[in-house]
């Protein structure tokens, strides 16, 4: 789990994180994504499923998956919801996906930005979970490093 101040409006960085140009490029240059769908990437992603291709570092192919988002509230915070799965390759791996984001107003302006997932794969477990928590802090960086940048 994260929990960032992030330096930008609550409103962009919800736009934000629905953002396929976002997700790309705080997964950049560790993960590469291209969508599956017959146009491409939406300019903001809607509710429902997304097949992708994943790849690492752009060279070795990780399978496909599907992002299924939900959006939810509670108080002030807006909520995204992945419990997507893998449908090929290593990331078919995972039996248990769920990945939520939330932005809420920051107590002295900005954004706080809580981004938590939570994964099962199994006896491999022990052995994704560096993995990803590299990752995750990598998005953390990211994220801070680009949310000054959101409109």
């Amino acid at each position: 789990m994260l929990k960032l101040h992030l330096d930008s409006s609550p409103d962009a960085a919800w736009r934000a994180i629905r953002s396929p140009e976002v997700f790309r490029a705080v997964s950049a240059p560790f993960a590469s994504f291209t969508s599956l769908a017959p146009d491409g990437f939406p300019d903001t992603w809607p509710q429902g499923e997304h097949a992708v291709r994943a790849s690492a570092f752009g060279l070795v192919g990780a399978g496909e998956q599907v992002i299924d988002l939900a959006f939810t509230g509670k108080g002030d915070a807006r909520l995204v919801h992945d419990t997507g799965y893998g449908v090929s390759g290593p990331l078919a791996l995972l039996d248990y996906w769920h990945h939520t984001m939330a932005v809420s107003p920051g107590r002295n302006g900005g954004t706080l930005f809580r981004d938590r997932v939570v994964f099962d794969a199994g006896v491999l477990t022990p052995l994704v979970w560096p993995a990803l928590w590299a990752f995750w802090q990598w998005r953390g960086i990211r994220l801070r490093q680009l949310a000054p940048t959101w409109t």
